[in-house]
């Protein structure tokens, strides 16, 4: 596997096996199972898009502790983080997933189905900045209680600015790969990856932007590849 494809930035590879071993894989559910190992059937290393497992358990309980009912999600994949989302919110909660690549969204299809909670989500194959202007549009502002963003890194300062706006005051917003393999803290002469030296560039200014924005606040987690939690706060 190509070094930019590790999805964990922790040190330890053995010690991020223990986590998922002893706490994520134990209560994972069924489908969400099935569907990780048909994604890393089909697309190999490329498979590490999707959140690892225990993110994924901390996603699952933040909305279940949030109440969230109305979600969003920006960046889909196979669907693993959208079936855990699914997963988590009532029978009457709602997801608008938006991803281009409608092909990788079927593989996980099946899985969504037999987990039977196909009826939550609105999948739309299209470009998301012209969604998330529809929504504005159409009088969405505030309506959204969690938005999802994992999508094209260099990207995230503008899908910001437009989740901000779909989010209610007091919901959250989360990015994923906001410490990106680790590259975040490296020099540029320790990154031999040409698409880490690159992408690293427009993370950086992203979390440095969003730890002086007034209008959330956050946190950075290390879990994963990263993930920022970003509470609107008016």
């Amino acid at each position: 596997m190509a070094i930019w494809f590790s999805k964990t930035i922790l040190s330890n590879n053995a010690l991020q096996e223990y986590i998922l071993e002893t706490s994520a894989y134990p209560k994972e559910h069924e489908q969400l199972k099935e569907l990780r190992k048909a994604t890393a059937e089909k697309y190999k290393e490329w498979s590490m898009m999707n959140v690892p497992a225990d993110e994924g358990q901390f996603l699952s309980l933040l909305l279940k502790i949030m109440n969230a009912k109305k979600t969003m999600e920006i960046g889909v994949f196979t669907g693993y983080s959208l079936l855990t989302t699914a997963l988590a919110l009532p029978e009457d909660g709602k997801i608008i997933a938006i991803d281009p690549d409608k092909e990788a969204y079927e593989v996980g299809l099946p899985f969504i189905k037999k987990a039977g909670i196909e009826h939550k989500i609105n999948f739309i194959p299209s470009d998301a900045f012209l969604v998330l202007n529809d929504l504005i549009n159409s009088g969405e502002e505030g309506a959204f209680d969690f938005i999802f963003v994992d999508a094209s890194k260099n990207d995230y300062l503008k899908f910001h600015e437009l989740a901000l706006r779909l989010v209610k005051i007091g919901g959250i917003i989360g990015y994923d790969n906001t410490l990106f393999m680790g590259s975040v803290a490296q020099s540029e002469k320790e990154i031999t990856s040409e698409p880490v030296r690159k992408l690293r560039t427009f993370v950086m200014e992203f979390n440095s932007f969003i730890a002086a924005d007034p209008r959330v606040e956050s946190s950075l987690l290390s879990i994963g590849d990263g993930l920022t939690l970003c509470r609107r706060l008016y």
